[in-house]
This record gives C-alpha cells, structure tokens and sequence, in this order.
C-alpha cells in the first residue's frame, strides 16, 4: 500500500508501516527526526493529498484543540490574545476537518479529547497502556474505512503480551505520583508540545499491523 503519514516529523508510525512492506512517507514541515529523511516528504501535506494514497494516518496540530489550553480563551483575563487563540482555534479545526474530507479512501486522524468533539465526534478513544506501553494519554481516532484498533488478549494476535492495565506511575521523592506524559511538563513550551506529539509505539504497532 501507499501510506501517507501527515503531520508526523519523528517518523514512528512511517517506520513500522515500512517494515511491513509498505511504501509509507511521513510528511510535515518540519525536517524529520525519525534518521529516515528519503521517507520523509517536507511540504504542505495539502500539496500531495491527490498523489493516490491508499490510507493515510493523520496527526493534525491540537495546540489549540486540545482541552488542556481551555483557559487561555478567557477574552476577560487575557483580552486580545483570547482572541486571536480563538481565530486560531477555528484555523485548526478548518485543517482538521480538511484532512479528513480528503480524498483518500482510508483515513485515520488522532488528537487529544478537545474543541473538534464539538464539530465531529470521534470512533475510538484508546490509552497507549492499552497496547503495552507503560503510561496514559487519552488518544481519540475518527476513522473513516477502517475498523477500530483491537487490543483485547483473547482477541489480538499481534500484542499477547499487551496488559490492559493501568500504568505504574512514577513515585517522586515529595511522594507525589505522575505518568511520563505528566512528568514531560517541567521541560521548555518547544520540547514538552514536541515530546507529548509523538506517537508512542505500541499504538504505531497496532495501526502497522491491523490496518496494513
């Protein structure tokens, strides 16, 4: 298959649609951290969503979807930046809603839970612990052709070692409890929205596996 994987820049999903076979290229752009810069299209994803994609795996920006910066809309508090946050609100959710219209006839898009539930409600919200890695971050996927991820032990052939219980969490010497996605937050703005955007790599396996 031909697989596009839009908005992703560190190539984690792109690489293990690769070492099923597939012809997959990651697209962002931003140069590509994955070591892989030949599978890695720098572009407008909007310049080569016509170029006959079989599937394509969707990351769309939720710096202003996501709940997480619900806050920073108060125009009271904040005044003209609320403003111009809530301009850039409706910019992403008209990229959103592109990139799923796209003509491609399989499509996957994940996010955080956030502002596009409002306009189009998601299939499947997972947790990366669902598939073996050991943290949680509420990841919802809108499907278009595609099933939803399976990740049940009796069920999937792919993850038999895959627990569906929670985390552990990592116990800090003030004796306070966080998860990695939580502990990522002491870094600078640039690095933590960096980090927190990577797919983590069970949940890559799974889409590798069950949908190629």
């Amino acid at each position: 298959m031909k697989v596009l994987i839009a908005c992703e820049e560190s190539q984690i999903v792109c690489k293990e649609f690769r070492e099923k076979g597939h012809e997959a290229y990651s697209c962002d752009i931003q140069d590509c951290s994955g070591n892989f810069p030949e599978w890695h299209i720098k572009d407008n994803v909007f310049n080569i969503i016509n170029d006959n994609w079989d599937i394509m795996i969707g990351h769309p920006p939720c710096t202003f979807l996501s709940f997480a910066g619900s806050g920073w809309f108060n125009v009271e508090k904040y005044g003209q930046k609320a403003i111009l946050r809530e301009i850039e609100k409706q910019k992403a959710i008209d990229f959103f809603l592109k990139l799923f219209n796209s003509p491609i006839k399989k499509i996957c898009l994940e996010n955080p839970m956030g502002y596009i539930h409002n306009v189009i409600k998601c299939n499947q919200i997972i947790q990366p612990y669902y598939f073996g890695d050991n943290d949680q971050k509420r990841t919802c996927l809108w499907l278009k052709n595609l099933p939803k991820l399976t990740y049940d032990l009796k069920d999937n052939l792919f993850f038999k070692q895959t627990s569906v219980d929670k985390p552990k969490p990592i116990i800090y010497k003030d004796g306070k409890k966080r998860y990695f996605t939580d502990t990522i937050r002491c870094y600078d703005a640039d690095l933590r929205r960096k980090l927190r955007s990577k797919t983590f790599l069970g949940i890559a396996k799974a889409m590798a596996n069950q949908w190629g």
